[in-house]
């Protein structure tokens, strides 16, 4: 009951769930390396995520807005009549010696949201001239939740370069999985015109993507638009394309990279055999199996590379290994490098 507790997320004061796994494997060593841990505590790391030096997402949401979107919970579960654009403030974990985040336990947080009053057009602007890393978030997720989720994933890769997160809206029920599949892709218009804002501007870097379990479904429909607007001109402007934990349906999969020429080569799938989520959304589809619980040899034949991760999860789930298991990531960070796991 005590660590149930500890695990729930609704609570801004609550250690996450994530944070609470990292720190019961971390804190041993953290500890036992004490006596060198604050050497560097007033500066930022020569590794550092740039968010951590600048604590700033690009946020672009086709959520409705709350109270103006100026105070908690800023975003809802209801659709909006058009995109937000707006920056998510946060506050990183404290690093130093003697703090929560030294052995693992720190989290970040949400502090406020700045909307932008800018169209998709103005996107690239906004997001500067370097690459940029777009987190698109799975089921059952609110906003602050897909917010954090950004922030872990870019920190924890150390991605060097602008974040921005694309939150759909999700009612983040155990029960409306079809109300979030609708949602999905109800937003697919929506996350192709922020693509091709940032792959048309002239001095941009490249665009990466991270999307989860439901996320994958509407990013492949995205990427599918992109690519019947620009061809393969849009091929040395689209990154790495990281699909973890997909949760979408192999004949659709199958159908739908047949559809976006050389992006195809660009995606790395993220798969686990034991992904208990996985297994369940492919219950109420029918029996049908989805792309991240598929065997590695089945997906691999069709033209994508793929990481098993059955081994790495020791968790009952296992189907947000992306952000919590280091391998993992690093697997995620080698895909934007163009290097090889």
């Amino acid at each position: 009951m005590i660590v149930r507790r500890l695990l729930q997320r609704d609570s801004g004061r609550s250690v996450s769930r994530r944070a609470l796994l990292g720190g019961l494997v971390s804190a041993g060593s953290a500890l036992a390396l004490g006596g060198c841990a604050g050497l560097g505590a007033t500066g930022a790391r020569f590794d550092a995520s740039s968010l951590s030096v600048d604590p700033t997402l690009l946020v672009t949401t086709t959520r409705k807005p709350v109270n103006g979107g100026r105070t908690k919970p800023w975003f809802g579960p209801d659709r909006a009549t058009s995109m937000t654009v707006a920056r998510a403030k946060l506050v990183a974990p404290d690093e130093s010696r003697l703090s929560l985040a030294s052995v693992g336990l720190g989290d970040w947080r949400l502090d406020r949201i700045e909307p932008v009053s800018a169209e998709a057009g103005d996107l690239a602007a906004q997001a500067g001239a370097g690459d940029v890393l777009i987190y698109v978030h799975g089921f059952k997720q609110t906003f602050e939740t897909a917010v954090l989720d950004a922030a872990h994933l870019s920190d924890g890769i150390k991605f060097r370069g602008r974040t921005m997160v694309f939150s759909w809206p999700s009612k983040a029920g155990l029960f409306d999985y079809a109300y979030d599949r609708d949602s999905a892709m109800w937003s697919r218009d929506a996350f192709e015109r922020v693509l091709s804002a940032l792959v048309s501007a002239p001095t941009g870097g490249r665009v990466h993507i991270v999307a989860h379990s439901m996320g994958t479904m509407l990013t492949l429909e995205s990427l599918r638009q992109l690519y019947a607007r620009y061809g393969d001109t849009v091929t040395s402007k689209i990154g790495a394309v990281v699909f973890a934990s997909p949760d979408i349906d192999m004949d659709v999969f199958s159908s739908s990279i047949q559809r976006i020429g050389p992006l195809t080569g660009k995606i790395t799938v993220i798969a686990s055999t034991n992904d208990r989520a996985l297994a369940l959304s492919g219950q109420i589809a029918g029996g049908m199996t989805r792309v991240g619980a598929a065997e590695k040899a089945a997906i691999a034949q069709l033209g994508v590379r793929v990481v098993d991760a059955s081994q790495e999860g020791w968790g009952i789930i296992n189907h947000d290994l992306f952000l919590s298991n280091a391998e993992v990531q690093r697997v995620i960070r080698r895909s934007i490098d163009g290097t090889t796991a």
